[in-house]
């Protein structure tokens, strides 16, 4: 696989390059500017930031120009991923979930009036999205889930609940998964629902995490009304719509460009880690080993990524390879971060803010973090299923 650009994509890398260093926050480059503390300022950050993405004509790059994209390949994603991700631009508000996830499936399996209500808002960052699909005994194993919706004339009546909602508290809408057919088993009698985070009979309960950050929710539904016509495609079918949001979910990704970066990050921390001796971490070849060992490592990450947008490009919708990228990209994630709180010691676990932080206590946030990377979006256990059965062609 040549991992070169063509003229035409490294021509794009450089537009994408141009507007994004004249258009980040000012002082966002020197570290003088970041997200805010307080929630609610974040919120309003972020989304003035999505704003500009939006009018600048960089939200939802790949999404049809006919719903306010601009149907650039997949391939040319990655790369404005890889740009976006190099010059640490600040988070887009509706990324992992409106952008990636909800646009698409409306996109795929909307109503008209769906895809005329909510794309716009989701690429200009009015409405904030989340993603009811988890539940205490139905994680990875979405099949299982219990919540119910009832149908009653022209509404469906939800009762359950769902957990692990990443910015429910902070959502306009939320993508959800019931069982509308009590007397169905497994994947069968499921319906897929735009239900608006204002109504009646929802409690929200944020979960703390060991980051000290409080983004997933637990959320739960006591007779919450949500209007027929907010099925995406039909009642009782809503398996194959699942399976079409998560296949985005885990089919595009650009996680080596952030993996890159903090090797790099790395690199220099060990050059400025005195050792006993007098001599530096980085002069230490077992150090030096090992920061190639993930530098090669992420070569294959990005190699895999490419083949994967190729298939995408081909076929039009992610595939099981999608599976591959994801255990790929979440072990070697935490593999890294291990490795960075054996090369700083005891320092590299200082919070942000305080004076003995190494790096403004990045690596002891993401640390913690990136114990999660091999569950969300799916389990490396469900990952390895699939790509027996899907790839390998293994019985079940």
């Amino acid at each position: 696989m040549d991992l070169r650009d063509t003229p035409e994509q490294a021509a794009f890398r450089r537009e994408v390059r141009t507007w994004l260093e004249r258009n980040l926050p000012e002082g966002w480059r020197e570290g003088k500017v970041r997200e805010p503390e307080d929630a609610a300022e974040r919120v309003a950050f972020l989304k003035r930031w999505q704003r500009k993405l939006f009018e600048g004509g960089w939200a939802g790059l790949n999404w049809p120009k006919e719903y306010g994209g601009r149907a650039i390949g997949t391939i040319e994603y990655l790369i404005w991923a890889e740009e976006y991700t190099r010059l640490e631009a600040p988070n887009m508000i509706n990324l992992s979930v409106g952008t990636a996830l909800v646009g698409p499936t409306v996109i795929a399996h909307g109503k008209p009036w769906q895809k005329e209500r909510f794309l716009q808002k989701i690429l200009t960052g009015e409405e904030i999205w989340c993603q009811g699909f988890s539940e205490p005994n139905a994680g990875s194993d979405l099949a299982s889930l219990r919540t119910r919706g009832e149908v009653r004339g022209d509404k469906i009546v939800v009762t359950g609940q769902k957990t692990w909602t990443s910015f429910a508290h902070q959502a306009d809408w939320c993508i959800l998964v019931v069982r509308t057919d009590p007397t169905s088993v497994r994947h069968k009698g499921l319906s897929f629902l735009l239900v608006d985070m204002r109504s009646p009979g929802i409690t929200i309960r944020p979960l703390v995490e060991m980051t000290g950050e409080a983004w997933f929710n637990e959320v739960f539904f006591d007779g919450c009304e949500v209007p027929l016509e907010n099925v995406v495609g039909t009642v009782d079918r809503g398996w194959d719509i699942v399976m079409h949001t998560l296949a985005h979910e885990r089919g595009s990704s650009a996680q080596h460009a952030r993996l890159a970066a903090e090797v790099e990050r790395l690199m220099e921390i060990a050059r400025k880690t005195p050792r006993a001796d007098g001599t530096t971490a980085a002069q230490d070849p077992l150090v030096r080993q090992k920061l190639m060992d993930f530098a090669a490592q992420n070569l294959i990450l990005r190699m895999t990524a490419y083949r994967n947008a190729s298939t995408i490009e081909k076929h039009g919708v992610p595939g099981p390879e999608g599976s591959t990228l994801k255990i790929l990209w979440s072990s070697l994630d935490q593999r890294v971060k291990e490795f960075a709180v054996d090369l700083m010691g005891p320092a590299a676990l200082v919070r942000r803010g305080d004076d003995l932080a190494i790096d403004d206590g990045y690596w002891a946030y993401e640390a913690l973090w990136s114990r999660a990377a091999t569950i969300y979006a799916g389990t490396s256990e469900v990952q390895r299923n699939i790509i027996a059965t899907r790839v390998l062609g293994l019985p079940r």
